[in-house]
C-alpha cells in the first residue's frame, strides 16, 4: 500500500519493487490449481515431460492480491511515520480542533487497516480465501488513504512557511513514488491514486495565481506524469516475474499430481476393499434409528391389542429388527476381517477391564433370563489386542446367554505357565462331536439344537465364524470341548503380559425379581421424533408416567438449577432413558449429570445409542449409567429397565 512505501522512500529504502519468489505453497493451499492440473494430465502422462501450465487469472489474482498484503505492515510504520512528521510540521500553526481531526481521521484509517490485515491473514490460514473480495477491500482502503493525503495538503498547505510547505511536498511526493511497486500491476487504480494523492496538492498551488506557484504545479505534474511511466514500466516487469513464478507453482503442481496418481495407483485395492467396509458401517448406522422405532412401534401396537394374530405380528416384526441388526453388525465385522480393515495392535492390559465391560451390557440380559453371569480372574495380565479380545469374549458369552436356559454363564481366566487361557462356560444343551468341526463356519448353525427361549431368536451363524478369524488373526489357539446335556466351554489362550495389581474380582449378578411400572415415572431425552414417540407410547402401554424431551435445552428449562419448572419440584423419576448424541453437539451424559443435580445423583440411567461403535464403556463407569445400541428390541429394553429399578 501507498503508506508502506512512503515507509520506506522515507527511510531511504524505496527498493520495494523487487518481487521475491518463494517455494510453491502445499497443495492445500492451491487446491484449485491442482485439481485443475491434475485433470490435464491423461492417464499414465509424464508430467515431469509435460510443458508448465500458463497461469490462470485466478493464480494471477491471487498472487496480486498476497503482494499487496505482503506490503501491509510496512504501509502501517510508513502512514505513523508520514502523519508524525506533518504534525510536527504543522503543530504550531495549525488550530487544535483541525490537528485534532486531521489525526483521528488517520487513526480511524490505521486502526481499520490493522484489522483488515488481521483477518486477512485469518482467512488464508482458514482456507482458500476471496482472493476478488480482498483485493476491493485492499483497493478502497488505499484509495482511502490516497484522498486523507490529499486533503492534508488543502488543509495544512497555506498554513506554513516555505519550509514547512517544501516538507509536506515532500511526503506526499514520497507517496506516489513509493505507491509504485504496491499500485503498479492495477494502472486505474494508480491513476486514481495519484490523483486523489497529489491532484489536490497540485490545484492548491496552482490557485494562489503568481508565476512561482504555476510553475511549481507545473513542475509537481510532470513529476507525476513521469511517475505513471516508471509504474507502466514496472507493472510489465512484475508480470513477467509473477507470470515465471506461476509457470514454476503450476510444473511442482503437475509433478505434485503425478505423485498422487501413483500413490493411488498403488493403493486401488485397499480403497476398493475399504469402500465395502464403509457401506456396511453407514448400512448399519443409518438403519438403526428407524428399526429402532419400528420395534417400539411394534410393542406399541402389542400393548393396545390383545388379538392372537396381531401379537405374532408383532412378534415377527421384533424378531426381523433383531435379525438386521445382528446381520449388519456381524457382516460388517466378517467384511473387516477378511478385507484386511483389522489391524492387531497387541498391548499389556488386565482382563479385569473387558470384564467390567462385559457385566455392563450382558448382565441386564442374563438378569432376565435368570442366569448368573460369573466373571473369574479379571486380575491377570495378557498381551494381545484388547479390543479383538473382547470382541471374541462377547461372541462367546452372547452365544452361551442365548442356548442357556438354567444355571449359569462362567467366564474365567487362568495362568497356565507362560500362557493365559480365557474360558467361557456354560450350562446349555451342548454341542454333538459331528458338529462341532462346523460350528466355526459362516451360516452354519446345529440341526436339532435345543430351541432358545419364546422370545428370543436362534443366531444367524456368523458369531463363531468371527471367533475364529480374530483368534486367527491373533494367532490364538481356540478350542471347544463340550457335552450334551451338560454345557460346552470354549477356551481362547494368549501369551502372558506383565503383571497387573490386583483388582477386586467381579460381585455376582443378582437374582430374578418381578418389577412393575406401574407409578413409575420415567424421564426420556431423545431427539428422533419418532424414536421418541414410539419410547412415549411403549412405556405408558406398561404402566409408567413418561416426560419426553427433544434436547438438553428443553430439559434444562424444565428441570434447570437457575429456574426449574414448577411441576419438576413434584416428580421424582424413577429413571432416565436418553439418547447418546444430541442436538449442538451435547450428549446424553449431559442429560443425566443435569437431571441428576435436580433430582439427586442415584437415579438410574439407560443411554441409547445408534453407534455400532463401542468405546461408552468409560463414559459408563464414570458416570453409572448402562448403554444400549440401536435398534433395541422391548424385551431387552423391559430386561434393562427391570434389572436397573431392582438396583436401586
Amino acid at each position: 500500500m501507498s503508506a508502506g512505501g512512503a515507509a520506506g522512500a522515507l527511510a531511504g529504502s524505496a527498493g520495494a519493487g523487487s518481487l521475491e519468489i518463494v517455494p510453491a505453497r502445499p497443495a492445500g493451499a492451491t487446491g484449485a490449481d491442482l485439481s485443475a492440473a491434475a485433470s490435464a494430465l491423461p492417464p499414465g502422462a509424464d508430467a515431469a515431460a509435460a510443458p508448465a501450465p500458463a497461469p490462470s487469472a485466478e493464480a494471477a489474482l491471487r498472487e496480486k492480491v498476497r503482494s499487496a498484503f505482503d506490503y501491509m505492515p510496512a504501509t502501517l510504520v510508513g502512514m505513523i511515520a508520514g502523519v508524525g512528521i506533518v504534525a510536527l510540521l504543522f503543530w504550531r500553526v495549525t488550530p487544535m480542533p483541525v490537528m485534532g481531526a486531521w489525526l483521528g481521521a488517520f487513526a480511524v484509517l490505521w486502526l481499520g487497516r490493522l484489522f483488515m490485515l488481521l483477518r486477512y491473514r485469518r482467512a488464508v490460514a482458514g482456507g482458500r480465501p476471496n482472493w476478488r473480495g480482498w483485493l476491493r477491500i485492499w483497493n478502497a482502503a488505499t484509495l482511502t488513504s490516497a484522498f486523507l493525503w490529499g486533503m492534508t495538503a488543502i488543509a495544512f498547505y497555506s498554513r506554513g512557511s516555505g519550509v514547512q510547505q517544501t516538507g509536506l511536498i515532500i511526503v506526499i511526493y514520497s507517496y506516489c513514488i513509493a505507491a509504485v511497486p504496491v499500485l503498479a500491476n492495477q494502472a486505474r487504480v494508480f491513476l486514481a491514486f495519484g490523483v486523489l494523492c497529489f491532484g489536490p496538492m497540485i490545484v492548491r498551488i496552482a490557485s494562489d495565481g503568481d508565476i512561482g506557484s504555476m510553475q511549481l504545479a507545473a513542475e509537481l505534474l510532470l513529476i507525476v506524469s513521469l511517475i505513471s511511466v516508471l509504474a507502466g514500466s514496472y507493472r510489465q516487469a512484475f508480470q513477467r516475474v509473477t507470470e515465471e513464478k506461476l509457470r514454476a507453482d503450476g510444473l511442482l503442481d503437475a509433478l505434485r499430481v503425478e505423485k498422487q496418481a501413483a500413490d493411488a495407483a498403488r493403493h486401488e485395492a485397499e480403497v476398493a476393499n475399504r469402500a465395502k467396509t464403509q457401506f456396511f458401517t453407514a448400512a448399519s448406522h443409518d438403519l438403526r434409528q428407524p428399526l429402532h422405532a419400528m420395534g417400539l412401534f411394534a410393542e406399541a401396537l402389542r400393548q393396545r391389542t390383545h388379538e392372537p394374530e396381531v401379537a405374532q405380528l408383532v412378534n415377527s416384526i421384533n424378531e426381523s429388527v433383531d435379525a438386521l441388526e445382528q446381520l449388519f453388525s456381524q457382516l460388517l465385522d466378517i467384511t473387516r476381517i477378511d478385507t484386511g480393515g483389522v489391524d492387531v495392535k497387541p498391548q499389556h492390559f488386565v482382563v479385569g477391564d473387558i470384564f467390567r465391560k462385559l457385566r455392563l451390557h450382558y448382565e441386564p440380559e442374563a438378569f432376565d433370563k435368570g442366569l448368573e453371569l460369573r466373571l473369574r480372574g479379571g486380575r491377570h495380565a495378557i498381551h494381545a489386542d484388547p479390543l479383538l479380545v473382547e470382541r471374541v469374549l462377547r461372541n462367546l458369552v452372547s452365544n452361551a446367554i442365548r442356548y442357556t436356559t438354567d444355571g449359569s454363564v462362567l467366564v474365567t481366566c487362568r495362568r497356565r505357565g507362560e500362557r493365559v487361557r480365557l474360558q467361557v462356560w456354560d450350562t446349555g444343551p451342548g454341542i454333538r462331536a459331528e458338529d462341532r468341526k462346523r460350528v466355526f463356519e459362516e451360516f452354519y448353525q446345529v440341526p436339532n439344537a435345543t430351541a432358545p427361549a419364546p422370545d428370543e431368536r436362534k443366531g444367524l451363524g456368523l458369531g463363531l465364524a468371527i471367533v475364529k478369524r480374530l483368534a486367527g488373526l491373533m494367532g490364538a489357539p481356540l478350542d471347544l470341548r463340550s457335552e450334551p446335556g451338560r454345557g460346552s466351554v470354549f477356551t481362547l489362550e494368549l501369551p502372558v503380559g506383565e503383571p497387573p495389581r490386583e483388582r477386586a474380582d467381579a460381585v455376582a449378578s443378582k437374582a430374578p425379581a418381578g418389577v412393575t411400572l406401574a407409578g413409575t415415572t420415567i424421564i426420556i431425552v431423545e431427539d428422533e421424533p419418532a424414536v421418541r414417540e414410539g419410547l412415549e407410547v411403549l412405556l405408558r402401554g406398561w404402566g409408567a408416567d413418561v416426560l419426553a424431551f427433544d434436547s438438553v435445552a428443553a430439559t434444562r428449562a424444565w428441570a434447570g438449577d437457575d429456574a426449574p419448572s414448577a411441576a419438576a419440584g413434584a416428580i421424582k423419576p424413577a429413571l432416565l432413558i436418553v439418547d447418546y448424541r444430541l442436538e449442538a453437539g451435547q450428549t446424553g451424559v449431559d442429560a443425566i449429570n443435569l437431571l441428576r443435580r435436580r433430582f439427586g445423583a442415584q437415579v438410574p440411567a439407560i443411554v441409547v445409542t445408534g453407534s455400532s461403535m463401542t468405546g461408552h464403556e468409560k463414559e459408563a463407569a464414570e458416570h453409572d449409567f448402562h448403554v444400549l445400541i440401536k435398534p433395541v428390541l422391548p424385551n431387552k429394553l423391559r430386561a434393562m429397565i427391570a434389572f436397573k429399578l431392582a438396583g436401586r
